[in-house]
């Protein structure tokens, strides 16, 4: 789950840095690598900076890293950090490490700072120093299994103030219908996006398109209405 949160900051992060800059990654541990090899796979330059060596051996052939204690500005100057329009700093689980490390990137003149934060009081902290953007990996994670195993959803991502995109099976009072027919949009204040059907290519979802028992549909909205759609029989 923490990977599917760094998956979405690595397109934020990507589409933030500038064609003729790559990402800095700083920190190895799950977050900063999943970040790190998204990063690589969207066809991003990054560069990774770890100090542990353990974590450098391991990802030497995967990725371009460099061993070196982000916390020191002098080392970061050193390896060309002033040269990333965009760095994501992955340290989590030491507060002075991490805040440190943001202060020197604030320090170089960062354009955008992506920081991971493990609780508020750490994001207020990041956001006062300088982070452009702080965000909450294990929060994130642990409200989108909540409402997958709490309900019906097979999916969960919420994009911002509660609006949120999911994936679900069908009511029953909508099988059968085409889009226009259920009136979701009406009943319920939310709406189907797109439907899969099984063997069939992802559709967007148009007034006639025809829903299925065996369909999956992909439906938009507020968190709360989106709840009590997909609770329906």
């Amino acid at each position: 789950m923490v990977d599917s949160t760094a998956a979405k900051v690595a397109r934020s992060a990507k589409a933030a840095a500038k064609a003729d800059a790559g990402v800095l990654v700083i920190g190895l541990g799950r977050f900063g690598s999943a970040m790190a090899m998204t990063l690589d796979r969207l066809g991003q330059d990054v560069l990774a900076v770890e100090r542990s060596p353990a974590l450098v051996a391991h990802f030497s052939d995967r990725l371009p890293i460099v061993e070196a204690d982000a916390t020191n500005p002098e080392a970061l100057d050193q390896l060309g950090a002033r040269d990333f329009s965009v760095a994501v700093v992955g340290v989590g689980t030491s507060l002075e490490a991490s805040v440190l490390i943001t202060g020197n990137l604030v320090d170089l003149g960062t354009e955008q700072i992506w920081a991971k934060a493990v609780s508020a009081e750490h994001g207020r902290i990041l956001q006062r120093i300088g982070a452009h953007h702080v965000v909450f990996p294990e929060a994130d994670a642990g409200n989108r299994v909540a409402h997958l195993v709490s309900g019906k959803l097979l999916d969960y991502i919420e994009v911002e103030d509660g609006f949120t995109i999911v994936k679900m099976r069908p009511p029953k009072e909508t099988q059968g219908f085409t889009v226009a027919q259920s009136k979701v949009r009406e009943r319920y204040g939310v709406t189907i996006i797109g439907v899969k059907s099984p063997g069939q290519e992802f559709v967007y979802a148009e007034p006639e398109t025809r829903i299925s028992v065996n369909d999956l549909l992909v439906v938009s909205g507020h968190s709360d209405l989106l709840e009590r759609f997909a609770a329906r029989p």
